[in-house]
């Protein structure tokens, strides 16, 4: 397990031939998914052959700030205008597709065959009869998962597969990222112990959105309703050089002593990134872990005006677009 260097969240989309059953669907996935229902094939591959595009575009807004980065602009506020800019854009796309198998007037194979250039996740329903074409298709890459319809659990089964295929690392967004960390920090998030703390603490702060970056070190992450903080890492082995900086900024004695101990973090150069509105100041670090080798972090939340905000969270995007209506 390795910690996903980029994750937001995305929209699933529905297609069966069976309006009871889409209706049925949209009345169980969990309420804070952007879901789409179709019952025609036609529809639903036209709708999802135009996301590529966007994709693309969403991708090369992303390499630019890497290209900038590279030129001497700061990682942080550049990620923070790309949010703001975007608005609620890149939460429309399309990162999950679960087809029927059994349509009259086609497969659910011949569906995602038809998704040339579509990069999201293939998830296959099937009757008794259709499994051994299921696995055939499963082995040959075509689908990343099956589930029988049939299946007695099939609401959980259904929401635990899409939920594990919204949370899977999109590998040009790895790869973009991937360029702002060291071979130490990759290593570090790469790390069993440290992916599962942080995954975790994530969790506990309603993260929705998140990037992890290596200049400064640490993950900066949106919550439900637009609202931005840093989680700044250090490293053990890197307090000593916090501290001598908190030190010549002119911070107190028990202050850099505390962050030479590592009970407290600064955000020296979330200041730098942030200017002059952004003031500096000392929050209480904790222990991310200790293996495999002691890391220490500590969150700063980010001032207003550098958040998108609530009218381009999350939130709102889903109160505005969460009428789960069958697309005929």
């Amino acid at each position: 397990m390795s910690f996903a260097l980029y994750r937001r969240p995305g929209g699933v989309v529905f297609l069966d031939d069976d309006p009871d059953y889409l209706e049925m669907l949209a009345q169980v996935m969990p309420l804070d998914w952007y879901v789409r229902l179709f019952l025609r094939p036609v529809a639903c591959i036209e709708s999802l052959l135009e996301e590529p595009a966007r994709w693309e575009a969403d991708a090369w807004r992303q390499q630019e700030i890497i290209n900038r980065w590279r030129e001497g602009e700061p990682l942080i506020p550049q990620i923070l205008k790309y949010w703001r800019d975007d608005g609620t854009a890149r939460f429309a796309l399309t990162q999950v597709c679960v087809v029927d198998y059994s349509m009259p007037a086609m497969s659910g194979l011949r569906v995602l065959s038809e998704l040339t250039g579509w990069s999201g996740s293939r998830v296959l329903l099937t009757g008794r009869a259709d499994e051994q074409l299921a696995v055939s298709a499963f082995n040959r890459s075509l689908i990343e998962q099956f589930i029988p319809k049939q299946a007695p659990d099939i609401r959980l089964r259904l929401t635990n597969a899409i939920q594990g295929l919204l949370h899977l690392a999109e590998p040009r967004h790895e790869q973009t990222w991937r360029a702002t960390l060291s071979r130490e920090q990759h290593e570090l998030l790469c790390s069993p112990a440290v992916a599962q703390a942080l995954e975790s603490l994530a969790l506990q702060q309603g993260w929705i959105e998140r990037v992890a970056i290596g200049a400064p070190f640490g993950v900066l992450a949106l919550d439900n309703k637009g609202r931005a903080s840093w989680l700044q890492l250090e490293p053990a082995a890197n307090l000593p050089e916090l501290a001598e900086m908190a030190e010549s900024q002119g911070w107190d004695a028990p202050t850099v002593q505390d962050v030479r101990a590592g009970k407290k973090l600064i955000d020296l150069d979330l200041q730098l990134g942030l200017g002059a509105v952004h003031k500096s100041q000392p929050r209480q670090a904790f222990t991310i872990a200790a293996e495999p080798a002691p890391l220490h972090g500590a969150i700063f939340p980010i001032h207003e005006s550098f958040c998108p905000g609530f009218m381009a969270s999350h939130e709102r995007f889903i109160a505005t677009h969460g009428d789960r209506d069958v697309q005929d």
